[in-house]
């Protein structure tokens, strides 16, 4: 009798919470909205989607502009605006509350497979697999209280395909990161401003496909196919530890608010969560059916959102695997004693 009641209390502590399913095609992007009532994800299907996070159901109609891929979206820093990259080349910003396409930047020439918000929400960045990273100022309906420091506003990054991009916290620096050629993979920090390469973080042996930066700036976080997470001290761009648990590419990665637990996705049909104070897995994998996508935390960090080639997005109680592992502390923030 106890080692079934364990048995049931182990596969409710890792078993989704909730599923998002009506995507007619593989789900690459979910992201939590505001408020915790939310989230939005994008699909290869050419559509944006909105759903209530407790019942699972889609709100409103679809979001489309147009018939192309979507393959990546971010959320501005104060939740009113979407960035979504997509296979036309095309950067789009979407209003959270109309539903519509406020802006569409074109430049690239290629698919767009990241995007990445700037902390003052003035920028947005974008990777493409055209091999280049270009930034785009955001215009408020306000006047800005001071101008946009010129800034640099296509990089020509030496990789044959961008598939990551990011700003550091502070947006002073950008890490990219793709496929080189061959068997070179790195991952380069360039100067925000200027476009000036600052290193070449060299290390994986497959394509780069996801970039994290911790919230206090001293840490980047990458994941590869070659089946690894590696983490950089952006002090002096080593690699500090190399995180080999997952037995396919890892395809994305997530940082909790409070820095202490990452999240990570693979095409090995599971997502795992890693204790950042050591390096060490948190609890089984999540299991799904299909290759997953992609991977983001709510605002409190107690949920996790997935989206899955199998058509659909789930969610994901972290404090319930957190507590299932006897973890709890992992959610509070490591500053408070």
């Amino acid at each position: 009798m106890s080692s079934t009641a364990t048995e049931k209390k182990v596969t409710s502590a890792i078993t989704h919470r909730q599923i998002f399913e009506g995507h007619t095609e593989g789900v690459l992007g979910a992201v939590h909205l505001p408020g915790g009532q939310r989230i939005i994800t994008c699909s290869i299907d050419g559509s944006l989607r909105v759903w209530n996070s407790k019942s699972g159901k889609q709100i409103g109609h679809d979001w489309r502009d147009g018939d192309s891929e979507v393959v990546t979206i971010a959320l501005s820093p104060d939740g009113k605006k979407v960035a979504s990259g997509s296979h036309d080349g095309a950067v789009r910003l979407w209003d959270i509350d109309t539903c519509k396409v406020v802006k569409k930047w074109t430049g690239h020439t290629d698919e767009v497979w990241s995007v990445c918000w700037s902390r003052d929400g003035r920028r947005v960045l974008s990777g493409s697999i055209d091999g280049n990273a270009r930034q785009w100022e955001v215009e408020s309906g306000e006047t800005m209280p001071e101008p946009i420091e010129n800034i640099f506003a296509s990089i020509e990054t030496g990789h044959k395909r961008v598939w990551a991009v990011v700003y550091s916290p502070d947006t002073t620096l950008i890490a990219t990161g793709g496929y080189d050629g061959r068997d070179e993979c790195s991952i380069k920090i360039w100067d925000a401003k200027t476009g000036k390469l600052v290193a070449t973080l060299k290390g994986h042996t497959g394509t780069v496909w996801c970039l994290a930066w911790t919230k206090d700036g001293k840490t980047l976080i990458s994941g590869s196919s070659d089946c690894s997470i590696r983490t950089w001290n952006t002090t002096n761009w080593q690699q500090t530890a190399v995180l080999n648990d997952h037995t396919g590419g890892v395809y994305g990665i997530a940082i909790s608010p409070n820095d202490r637990i990452l999240a990570s996705v693979s095409d090995d049909k599971t997502a795992r969560l890693w204790n950042l104070d050591n390096g060490q897995p948190i609890s089984s994998p999540l299991q799904h059916a299909d290759e997953v996508n992609c991977v983001s935390f709510s605002a409190g960090g107690k949920r996790l959102a997935t989206g899955c080639d199998d058509k659909n997005a789930y969610i994901w109680v972290i404090a319930a695997i957190l507590q299932e592992a006897g973890l709890d502390d992992l959610l509070a923030d490591p500053k408070v004693s």
